[in-house]
């Protein structure tokens, strides 16, 4: 990763009215496409390509902001978890809500496993639950369920089927929720600083992990084949094992509040994102030195993932803009 990566001008992705929230890319597809989708306050997730920014559609329906919104590892279905008590499942070639799923609280994550037009999605959120949605039995009335509801998605259709995992072990509100590339594992992080890893067999935590701060951004990284697992929380950056749970491989403190963290661990280098300033961050994760600072939000940076091919990554900030930023020496989708 030479210089020439600090000189090219990040593409900026204009379309949302409010603060980004969250940003996630899918695989990379058998063409060599993939893509990404954004999570915003505006209540309106959107779909992009991801080597170009360009914008491909909205998702219509929630009815307030949405925090965390992710795809399926092959790009054919969306989950957005929202305010407005709902996550909703999405076709993301005709932009239809599929499945609307009802909470009685905020939903802050949702995900899916790693596997292609996936039957299940987990969530968390305010409820302080870890929930598992069945989505190959749909609701009686999926034609209720798909429309417009009242807050909560509560309406007269009867539920999609879920079963909660842990009950009463969450203290606080779950801000993020990862299924592990081992499908018998979810991960969580709380608002009560905890990173737990549950066994989905179990039903019970096969690993906990105390944080010194509220957790920021927790992801896994998708670039590499072991998968670590990447958390943000105060003013450090925590990386763990993608496959033995709870072993922490590295915790690097900087000077800075962290409030998103993604680690390139081909390259030895992760990105970093703060409530605190406007810069984006890259550091060497072996020497943990800062080596570039990268201007050009206007706003917090809440949210920061790296492309599955690793040649770019995309910023997500307050300033209502997803911004890419390439992170390779040869030219790169459209940068020439």
């Amino acid at each position: 990763m030479g210089s020439e990566t600090t000189k090219a001008v990040p593409l900026t992705c204009h379309g949302h009215s409010r603060p980004i929230t969250h940003l996630s890319f899918s695989s990379i597809l058998s063409d060599d496409q993939y893509y990404l989708v954004s999570a915003c306050k505006d209540n309106n997730p959107m779909l992009r390509d991801g080597v170009t920014g360009d914008w491909i559609g909205t998702f219509i329906g929630h009815k307030g902001a949405v925090w965390q919104a992710r795809l399926s590892s092959d790009a054919s279905l969306a989950a957005t978890g929202s305010a407005d008590f709902s996550a909703k499942i999405w076709d993301t070639h005709t932009g239809e809500c599929l499945h609307t799923l009802a909470h009685s609280h905020i939903v802050r994550a949702v995900t899916f496993p790693s596997q292609p037009r996936p039957q299940l999605v987990a969530t968390g959120g305010f409820e302080k639950k870890l929930r598992i949605f069945d989505l190959s039995r749909p609701s009686s009335s999926n034609s209720t369920s798909s429309s417009p509801t009242s807050p909560g998605g509560s309406g007269p259709s009867s539920p999609t089927p879920s079963y909660e995992i842990g009950p009463g072990v969450h203290g606080g509100p779950i801000k993020s929720v990862i299924w592990s590339t081992d499908l018998n594992i979810l991960i969580t992080a709380a608002d009560d600083k905890f990173i737990r890893w549950w066994d989905l067999r179990a039903r019970s935590p096969a690993a906990t992990f105390e944080l010194e701060g509220t957790p920021g951004t927790c992801e896994l990284d998708s670039i590499s084949s072991t998968a670590s697992l990447s958390v943000a929380a105060g003013k450090s950056a925590y990386f763990f094992s993608g496959t033995q749970p709870g072993q922490l491989l590295k915790k690097i403190t900087t000077s800075k509040e962290i409030a998103a963290v993604a680690l390139h661990a081909e390259s030895r280098k992760f990105v970093t994102g703060g409530g605190g300033d406007t810069w984006v961050r890259v550091y060497d994760f072996d020497d943990e030195t800062e080596l570039e600072v990268q201007k050009g939000h206007h706003g917090p940076i809440w949210t920061v993932s790296f492309s599955p091919d690793g040649k770019l990554y995309a910023t997500g900030s307050e300033d209502g803009t997803v911004k890419l930023w390439k992170f390779c020496s040869e030219p790169y989708g459209l940068w020439r």
